[in-house]
């Protein structure tokens, strides 16, 4: 029998702010989609935009679509439209490339800010060790390009920086990279303060957002950020290896060299001129020519956020979270699973679980067709998107979860099998 309160659950869908934005989505028939925090959702808008793309634009309007329909202007008219989701005014945050290459622009950017201050000295970067890997390699592939004299990485445990942020910057200490909420464990930093705590010790700071913008709200401008770059394909909804975004602030526009100087990056790419002049504005972080099809795909996914509070995003988030773990523990399973998501006040928009059979539990629950995921090396995710994300799917998530471990249904073997994407 199920100890699943479904017309409290029900209830609360009833009262939810939020319960029309469902419908602007594809969800997958008989599917709860947990892993919005991995792969945001289809819009029926986006289906249709692309097809219209495709169809007129590429299809019959052809090149002239660069000027008809802006195709020329996308990065930054996407840019603008991601701006106030992430709090930033207008004019500094461009959608282009991935986020490994925007954050390349911007820590290449960074240390150019510190030479030009006469800071020749400042060449270490600090971020987490429990980073998401792909920041990290980011670094070490500049130390190697640029030499360790100029560059290098300096790992920190992510409890030393939270509580002991100013014991670490020294007069060495370019960039600190931080990732606002955390990719495994789904903590999530005190950005506000660690911006000013660094910027007292002469810090320049990049933050990933790849799990907040979104998701929450995001305040870079208040914040005083420097830079920031984030991927669209999560809680934005772009699509998979959609187009990212990066952020510079204003103050620093004009102040820095862009190393993949590209001529969209130029101030005036149709010229052709032989030698590189940069864009004054945002437009300086681009490189070659966007992607029309994942750029437009981006543009109208961003359409689901019109209207929309981030704080009632926010709460809505936790508020689906902690119905997950009430749930749970009716279930009788909160002692199956050692929660390692920090309080509500303290974590993003996702739950993680540690269970030695993580990763078989979560192809179990894909099977009964309760899509979360999986992270090394023993971690079950559950991540909530509150745009489509219902109380009800918390219910039914529960419950096959409930079979699957009553059942020892994970321990077949079809489910121990790793596949190539975990």
């Amino acid at each position: 029998m199920s100890t699943i309160d479904f017309s409290a659950l029900d209830a609360l869908d009833q009262r939810d702010p939020l319960a029309d934005k469902r419908q602007l989505f594809v969800i997958p028939e008989d599917t709860v989609y947990l892993d919005g925090n991995s792969l945001g959702l289809l819009t029926h808008a986006t289906q249709q935009r692309v097809a219209e793309v495709t169809r007129q634009q590429w299809g019959q309007d052809a090149i002239s679509s660069w000027n008809k329909h802006q195709w020329v202007h996308l990065p930054r008219l996407v840019g603008d439209k991601l701006a106030p989701i992430i709090g930033a005014a207008t004019g500094q945050v461009i959608c282009c490339d991935s986020i490994s290459v925007n954050l390349f622009k911007a820590l290449s950017a960074a240390l150019h800010l510190q030479r030009q201050r006469g800071e020749q000295q400042r060449t270490k970067v600090i971020s987490t060790r429990d980073n998401f890997p792909t920041d990290l390699y980011m670094v070490q592939g500049l130390e190697q390009l640029l030499g360790a004299q100029h560059c290098h990485l300096q790992m920190v445990e992510e409890a030393d920086l939270l509580t002991a942020a100013e014991d670490l910057f020294d007069a060495e200490t370019a960039i600190l990279l931080v990732t606002e909420v955390n990719f495994r464990s789904g903590r999530r930093l005190p950005v506000a303060e660690l911006i000013r705590k660094a910027h007292a010790a002469g810090v320049l700071v990049i933050v990933d957002l790849a799990h907040s913008a979104g998701a929450m709200p995001v305040r870079l401008d208040e914040w005083q950020a420097d830079f920031a770059v984030g991927c669209t394909y999560k809680y934005l909804n772009g699509g998979p290896g959609a187009p990212a975004f990066v952020y510079v602030a204003q103050r620093h526009l004009g102040q820095f060299v862009q190393p993949l100087a590209g001529w969209f990056g130029h101030a005036q790419p149709f010229a052709f001129e032989p030698r590189y002049e940069p864009a004054p504005g945002i437009e300086i972080m681009l490189s070659g020519t966007p992607s029309v099809l994942a750029m437009a795909a981006v543009d109208s996914a961003l359409d689901a956020f019109a209207g929309v509070d981030l704080a009632v995003v926010r709460e809505k988030s936790l508020a689906l979270a902690e119905a997950f773990l009430q749930q749970l523990a009716a279930s009788g399973l909160a002692t199956e699973f050692e929660c390692i998501s920090p309080a509500a006040a303290e974590r993003g928009s996702q739950l993680s679980f540690a269970h030695p059979q993580a990763y078989a539990i979560c192809q179990a629950l894909i099977d009964a067709k309760v899509v979360a995921d999986f992270r090394a090396p023993h971690y079950l995710r559950v991540g909530f998107t509150p745009l489509y994300t219902s109380f009800r799917d918390i219910g039914v998530a529960v419950e096959q979860l409930t079979h699957i471990m009553r059942e020892q249904t994970y321990l077949q073997p079809q489910y121990q099998k790793r596949h190539a994407v975990t």
